[in-house]
């Protein structure tokens, strides 16, 4: 019993420690992300080679279409810190642009329409 739980534990770590190591370790991005921040490949994005073992070039793919930050990281199956540092790599790279969805002026219509998307994303995943 011990040791089916050492090795349910070290799958976990394993799993875990596969997402840090495509950042190098690192856990903050070079910019300040937000979760609903939309991601969307540019055109040098589109056209750099695609390798579905790069982690870099998945992101790419996975925001062809626009993705929040959120999304990323749920798509890609790692932890939010993990996402905004590989995005933050892609954005200053010239591979994606971001679009955030409120800016501090926003009107309560605007923030009610984005929990109403956020909502909406939640059940579709």
């Amino acid at each position: 019993m011990t040791e089916g739980r050492r090795r349910e534990g070290g799958r976990h770590a394993a799993s875990l420690a596969r997402p840090y190591a495509w950042t190098a370790g690192r856990t903050r991005p070079t910019v300040d992300l937000a979760v609903e921040a939309l991601v969307e490949t540019t055109a040098e994005g589109r056209t750099a080679p695609y390798s579905p073992t790069n982690p870099l070039a998945v992101v790419t793919q996975l925001c062809l279409h626009q993705r929040s930050v959120a999304e990323v990281a749920a798509h890609l199956g790692v932890p939010l810190g993990v996402a905004r540092v590989l995005i933050g790599d892609l954005l200053f790279a010239g591979q994606v642009s971001i679009r955030d969805t409120l800016t501090a002026d926003a009107s309560w219509d605007e923030r009610n329409d984005l929990l109403e998307r956020v909502l909406s994303g939640l059940r579709a995943l």
